[in-house]
C-alpha cells in the first residue's frame, strides 16, 4: 500500500485507535502518527509499548498539521473535544470518528469543524470486549465493515480518500445515511449489548443460582453474554443515551417478540417455537456465509487439551 495521509492524529488511545495504528504501520498508510489521551496513565502506557510515533501531552499538539484527525473517544464527549481542537485544525484536513452512533456525532461535532476542514463521520464495525492502549492489534479490521456517513455536501474527494484509508486498514467500506446507520446498529449491536448486560444482571440477582454454578456451567450460552457485557461501560453508557430513539424502537419490538415466545412456551405451542427457531437459524447461516464469523464448533474457540 502507499501513503494516504502524511500525518494522522489519533485522539483517544483505546482498542480502535491502537488497532488503527498497528494496521497503518503494517500497510504503510501514514508517514507519521501522533496520539493523545486525556489520562496521563494511558499516555504513559502508549509510550511504553511504542503506540504512535509521538504521544502528545495536549490535544492541540496532537492535531497540529495533521491531515487526518480520528476521534476515537466515547460519543458523549466528542462535541467538547471537537470544540477544543477546532481552532488548531489544518485547512484541508479531514476529521473523522469511530463512534457507533452517527446522528448525535454529526449534530455535536459538525458545528465545531471549520469550513476549511472536511468532516466525514465513520464507524468501523469491529471490536472486542477489551479496551485500553495495549488491546489493539493490526488485524482487527480485516474483512470487517467500516460505515461512512458523510453529511450532504461533504467534499467527495475527502470521502474517497478516507474510503481508501479504511480499505488500506483491511476493511470493506460502505456509505450510509446517518439515521439509517443508527437504526441498523440498534438491531445488530446496541440492543444485543443491552440484552447481554440485562441477562448478566439477572444472573447476579438470582440468588438461587450460586456464583460458582454461573461460572462453572457458563459454556451453555451465558459465557457469550458475559463476553459482550465485559465491554467498556463508559462507551456503552454514551451509546444508549445518544442513540435513544432507535434503541428504544428495537427494544419495543424485542419485547413484543419475547411476549409471543412466552405465550408459546406457556401454551405448549411447539410448532410456533420450532418455526421461529428455524427462521432465526437461517440468519446465523447468512452471517457465516458473509464471512463475518466462523462455523467452527464452540463458537470458534480452541478447545483446551484434555
Amino acid at each position: 500500500m502507499s501513503v494516504i495521509y502524511d500525518r494522522v492524529a489519533l485522539i483517544g488511545l483505546g482498542l480502535i485507535a491502537s488497532s488503527m495504528f498497528w494496521a497503518m504501520k503494517r500497510n504503510g498508510l501514514a508517514r507519521e502518527v501522533t496520539g493523545y489521551a486525556r489520562s496521563a496513565a494511558t499516555r504513559d502506557a502508549a509510550r511504553r509499548i511504542g503506540l504512535c510515533d509521538h504521544v502528545c501531552d495536549t490535544v492541540a499538539e496532537a492535531v497540529k498539521d495533521a491531515d487526518l484527525v480520528v476521534l476515537a473517544i466515547p460519543v458523549g464527549v466528542m462535541g467538547a473535544v471537537a470544540a477544543e481542537i477546532g481552532p488548531h485544525l489544518k485547512p484541508g484536513a479531514t476529521v473523522t470518528d469511530v463512534g457507533s452512533v452517527k446522528r448525535d456525532v454529526i449534530e455535536n461535532v459538525g458545528p465545531h469543524i471549520p469550513e476549511t476542514v472536511h468532516f466525514v463521520p465513520g464507524h468501523p464495525v469491529a471490536g472486542t470486549e477489551h479496551s485500553g492502549p495495549d488491546s489493539g492489534f493490526a488485524e482487527l479490521f480485516d474483512n470487517r465493515w467500516c460505515l461512512l456517513t458523510p453529511p450532504e455536501g461533504t467534499d467527495l474527494t475527502a470521502v474517497a480518500e478516507l474510503r481508501r484509508f479504511w480499505e488500506g486498514l483491511g476493511s470493506n467500506v460502505e456509505e450510509m445515511e446517518a439515521d439509517h446507520h443508527d437504526l441498523v446498529l440498534a438491531v445488530t449491536s446496541h440492543a444485543p449489548h443491552l440484552i447481554a448486560y440485562t441477562m448478566v444482571g439477572v444472573a447476579d440477582d438470582l440468588r438461587r443460582v450460586t456464583d460458582s454454578e454461573v461460572i462453572q456451567y457458563s459454556a451453555a450460552g451465558f459465557r457469550d453474554f458475559t463476553r459482550i457485557a465485559a465491554s467498556d461501560p463508559t462507551m456503552w453508557r454514551d451509546v444508549f443515551l445518544t442513540n435513544k430513539d432507535a434503541t428504544l424502537e428495537i427494544l419495543g419490538r424485542f419485547t413484543e417478540e419475547l411476549f409471543a415466545l412466552q405465550r408459546a412456551i406457556r401454551t405448549g405451542d411447539g410448532a410456533h417455537l420450532h418455526d421461529y427457531f428455524t427462521r432465526t437459524r437461517a440468519i446465523r447461516r447468512g452471517i457465516i456465509e458473509a464471512g463475518q464469523d466462523t462455523a467452527a464448533p464452540n463458537f470458534g474457540r480452541a478447545q483446551k487439551p484434555v
